[in-house]
């Protein structure tokens, strides 16, 4: 009998319905190929969600999301509601989820691929080999700490915010990153600046004790600055990275940028009940209804919810492999173009990957 995953769907805006779409006719052909059945269950977020209830998350589609066992959202936003007050906007609808889910830690992996070594900025050399993952605490930190404002001292503005981490905060976040290393390469790179900060001496003193039940994984602390130019001199040394919310929001968009393919990358937001996985690109409204998106951030989003949600890292390898083997092959949507490649459409690149697979 074939295992049943419930699949909440969340198109969005822009190129999301059309990514979307790929990413499902993929996963149509993993349920031929494994023992798995997908029940996918759509709802509204972002600016379609705006036109047709009037706010960007309705409750009909967190009912959907809290029902199933994973949420796949493709993008959300548009020139079309940028005027709209901020509470108001699609991207509202990506920060309410994420709360209502309870997503704590986003998972950003950086994979250099052979086929696309030209496009990073760094030198071959440096690049080629590089597979890591930054973990990225999403709910904690500088972001959500209390107090925060603008207010007027001695006659003038200054404003503040509050970096705050409790040790609950910091040993779930941490579990989860040992584990995700032990499923790896084995490594694990904590990244804070305990030198200048109390915050960040308690995260090191946490992530220290959780690592006495995961004596197997190797346990590195880095402090943010030098990480961050390691990740540019010697990137391949890196297998898992885990950080807090501000840090973690710069690391990971260096470590995309340094693969060159920041259009390409999939993320994970996981919860201690549920998960949500989405591409790391927006909705690219300019290109919306062409044809002619990338779908493989959105492909490779799917896949990783295979392996995390579904427990079908073999099916989740095998969409891995179908994409490499394409980009092999020469296959090339207009994002990711160079003289010499097969240019080819939305539709074309996922009856590649489905060929592939």
């Amino acid at each position: 009998m074939s295992k049943v995953c419930k699949i909440a769907i969340l198109p969005g805006d822009g190129i999301g319905p059309e990514i979307m779409e790929a990413a499902i006719e993929v996963l149509k052909v993993i349920e031929k190929k494994y023992s798995i059945r997908f029940e996918f269950k759509e709802g509204l977020i972002g600016g379609i969600a705006i036109d047709k209830t009037g706010e960007p998350l309705p409750e009909e589609t967190v009912k959907i999301c809290k029902e199933s066992d994973a949420v796949l959202l493709a993008a959300v936003g548009g020139e079309k509601w940028d005027n709209l007050p901020t509470d108001k906007r699609p991207e509202k609808g990506l920060l309410q989820i994420r709360k209502e889910l309870g997503l704590f830690a986003n998972l950003r992996p950086g994979k250099a691929y052979n086929a696309l070594l030209s496009s990073s900025p760094l030198k071959e050399s440096l690049i080629k080999g590089v597979d890591l993952i930054v973990i990225r605490e999403l709910t904690g930190g500088i972001y959500f700490g209390e107090p925060r404002g603008i207010e007027t001292r001695d006659g003038e503005k200054v404003g503040f915010n509050t970096m705050v981490y409790s040790e609950s905060e910091i040993r779930r976040i941490a579990k989860l990153a040992f584990e995700v290393a032990r499923g790896r390469r084995k490594k694990l790179t904590s990244v804070d600046k305990a030198n200048v900060l109390e915050v960040s001496a308690l995260w090191r003193e946490v992530v220290n004790d959780v690592h006495k039940d995961y004596e197997d994984v190797e346990l590195e602390h880095m402090y943010v600055d030098n990480c961050a130019m390691q990740l540019v001199r010697r990137p391949r040394d890196f297998d898992v990275i885990v950080t807090g919310n501000i840090f973690g929001d710069i690391l990971s968009d260096e470590a995309g940028a340094l693969t060159g393919s920041l259009g390409m990358l999939p993320s994970a937001s996981i919860g201690e009940k549920y998960a949500l996985y989405e591409p790391v690109h927006g909705s690219a409204p300019d290109i919306a209804g062409k044809g002619i998106a990338n779908p493989i951030a959105m492909i490779l989003s799917a896949a990783m919810m295979l392996d995390l949600s579904c427990k079908l890292p073999e099916a989740a390898r095998n969409i891995e492999n179908a994409i490499d083997k394409v980009l092999d092959e020469g296959y090339r949507t207009a994002d990711i173009w160079s003289p010499g490649a097969k240019k080819v459409n939305t539709k074309e690149m996922t009856e590649a990957i489905i060929q592939a697979l």
